[in-house]
């Protein structure tokens, strides 16, 4: 039997197997898919896809980083010395890379107090900042969701599965509601009726039971300490998060443009939407594989399935992979620095 010392790098290497065949999954996994749905001619569609959409969609991309860096520099406010938008740009590149490249964007947070530490900024200012960014999204789907619930029910919206997406947006409402009035009285609830908590989640294990009232509490505090963030700061900060997030959900309707493909926009913003929701079910790293079968899939009833698949294929690689490309020479460089330093 192995002494402690000996079992320990070991079981170190066999999670760095583990993690790097999880890796390669996702990055060959829209590949495999685009082959079987699509075949041969999904490829000739991805092979003509026109240069001059192709770099506009590269621009959007580093768009969309300039503008989360620069809600970094935001929050921050000086807190973690002379930090110019190219530090602040390096730094949202290795933390969005790590997020990409582990399963359930594990990495993402623990790079990202890691740099700022480096920085002098300490792990629960660190925390806080990762907090107000999580609670800054939090805050645009849900104003974006209940947008889309009021056109899918109000208005004249003619969607594939109109009736299905009806129910999706509604249970996604509700679901949205019921958190959001579980984290209000969540600590009330701890305190007085940990009983009946237990009971409704019953369901899961107490691992995971913990796991998830402690993701329930982090939510709530994110909120709360974004909502009293000072009026100017706040809404400079919605205003990049709303802007990232419309330009990262348009490259998905330029991928359909590009093949020839024609969907509406608000109807490919809605299809990543329910898909990214439905990939944090996967256990590869940037929710592979759901998030590709999951788009394709509300594709289809507007386009051929080569079609579906290639605008899938273009779409990954410009949210997905150029991502991990461009951020992982920075996530190594840091790594090495941190390294030299210890």
């Amino acid at each position: 039997m192995p002494s402690p010392s000996v079992a320990k790098p070991q079981r170190l290497l066999r999670f760095r197997s583990l993690h790097g065949v999880l890796l390669l999954a996702a990055l060959v996994a829209p590949l495999v898919l685009t082959s079987l749905a699509g075949g041969r001619q999904a490829f000739e569609h991805v092979a003509q896809f026109p240069l001059g959409l192709l770099l506009l969609m590269f621009a959007m991309a580093a768009l969309c980083w300039n503008l989360n860096a620069t809600r970094l520099r935001l929050m921050l406010n000086g807190r973690a010395g002379q930090l110019g938008q190219r530090g602040a740009l390096g730094i949202e590149l290795a933390a969005k890379c790590a997020l990409c490249a582990t399963p359930g964007g594990s990495g993402g947070p623990a790079t990202l107090l890691l740099l700022l530490a480096q920085r002098g900024f300490s792990p629960s200012k660190g925390a806080a900042v990762f907090l107000i960014d999580q609670g800054c999204d939090l805050l645009f789907f849900l104003v974006m969701l209940s947008g889309l619930v009021a056109i899918s029910v109000f208005g004249n919206a003619q969607w594939p599965h109109q009736g299905l997406i009806q129910l999706s947006l509604l249970g996604l409402v509700l679901l949205a509601v019921g958190v959001s009035l579980m984290m209000s009285y969540l600590p009330k609830l701890l305190r007085t009726r940990r009983q009946w908590l237990i009971g409704v989640l019953a369901w899961l294990r107490p691992g995971r039971r913990r796991w998830l009232v402690r993701r329930l509490l982090r939510c709530r505090y994110a909120l709360r300490i974004t909502l009293a963030l000072p009026n100017a700061t706040l809404a400079a900060m919605l205003v990049l998060t709303a802007m990232h997030w419309l330009l990262r959900y348009s490259l998905l309707y330029l991928a359909v443009i590009g093949i020839g493909g024609h969907a509406d926009w608000l109807w490919t913003f809605l299809t990543q939407m329910l898909a990214m929701a439905a990939s944090q079910f996967s256990f590869l790293p940037g929710g592979a594989g759901a998030a590709e079968v999951g788009v394709g899939s509300l594709l289809l009833p507007l386009m051929e399935r080569e079609q579906a698949a290639a605008a899938v294929l273009v779409w990954r690689l410009i949210s997905y992979h150029l991502y991990l490309a461009a951020g992982a020479p920075l996530l190594l460089l840091y790594s090495t620095r941190l390294l030299r330093q210890g």
